[in-house]
């Protein structure tokens, strides 16, 4: 009995083992919405690649202006054409994707004036794409899982009180995820203060178009650094490696999947913010297979 009883701790104690180290497996994040060539969301989610999809991106928003959604070749927002996705949505959820709607981008037309701005901001992104109630929610009835700060223009004003409202709708029921993409140079020049709330769950750090952290072959040194300080400083769930999916995805920072999987990743694994890989875009993957290259080294 009691040698029978002996296996079954240890075997109880394998798994237990086993268990923590897939919990602390990293996952990948995809943008989806900015290129009709990349297939539909319900395929992206298919994949079983991704564990995020953000949906690039509400494009303006803040100071008074009628907030705009654009998923490019996707669909047409204006003539409700968007709200077919409500079902891709759910399918990507019934799989255990988050779906996130994420807000900016490199060229939209955004700025909060306020701490009311930022609060009228937030009311609009829960009534038409969160858990609240909207005649004209742009993407239907379903429900996102959160929203998406890649904020690369306007001011660095009011995005702390945004994360602050947007993250009390949690008391409501469902968790509204917070997520970031600043760029790598610390802290990053638009929502360096937001993320300093505390309030982040998942920060994917923009390690591409910035030669001073980025990944280089002769000096690998700079993005380990950069890693270092991002996953010390910032008070977040998770941080994230954002990279460009193929060379022509971004001007520069692009990994060689070998370089990633042998360098890069066991250099910042080690990480207990380590969260995994961004991935920009879905669009660009389909021409790399590159998130299919390095998903079992995440």
């Amino acid at each position: 009995m009691t040698y029978h009883l002996a296996i079954s701790v240890a075997l109880v104690s394998s798994l237990v083992l086993l268990l923590a180290a897939n919990s602390d497996a990293g996952g990948i994040s995809i943008y989806w919405g900015q290129n009709g060539q990349e297939g539909t969301l319900a395929e992206t989610c298919a994949t079983g690649n991704y564990k995020y999809v953000n949906l690039a991106f509400l494009t303006t928003f803040g100071n008074g202006q009628t907030p705009q959604l654009n998923l490019a070749g996707h669909c047409d927002p204006y003539s409700n054409g968007c709200t077919t996705l409500s079902s891709d949505i759910k399918s990507c959820q019934a799989r255990g994707i988050k779906v996130i709607l994420s807000i900016g981008g490199a060229s939209g037309s955004y700025t909060l004036v306020s701490a009311a701005d930022a609060r009228d901001v937030a009311t609009y992104i829960w009534n038409n794409f969160l858990g609240g109630k909207s005649a004209s929610r742009p993407l239907g009835d379903a429900v996102l899982d959160g929203v998406d700060f890649d904020i690369e223009g306007g001011t660095n004003e009011h995005w702390d009180d945004l994360a602050r409202y947007l993250s009390a709708y949690s008391k409501r029921g469902k968790k509204v995820y917070l997520t970031a993409a600043p760029q790598c140079p610390y802290p990053d020049a638009w929502v360096g203060g937001a993320l300093k709330t505390g309030l982040f769950d998942y920060v994917w750090v923009q390690f591409y178009n910035n030669p001073p952290c980025q990944y280089s072959s002769s000096a690998a040194s700079n993005l380990q650094d950069s890693w270092k300080q991002w996953t010390t400083d910032i008070p977040a769930t998770k941080i994230f490696l954002g990279l460009p999916a193929a060379p022509d995805a971004a001007g520069s920072g692009f990994i060689p999947v070998d370089d990633l999987t042998s360098q890069v990743l066991p250099a910042i694994k080690g990480s207990s913010k380590y969260g995994g890989v961004m991935l920009w875009s879905k669009f660009y993957d389909d021409q790399s297979g590159y998130s299919s290259s390095i998903k079992n080294h995440v």
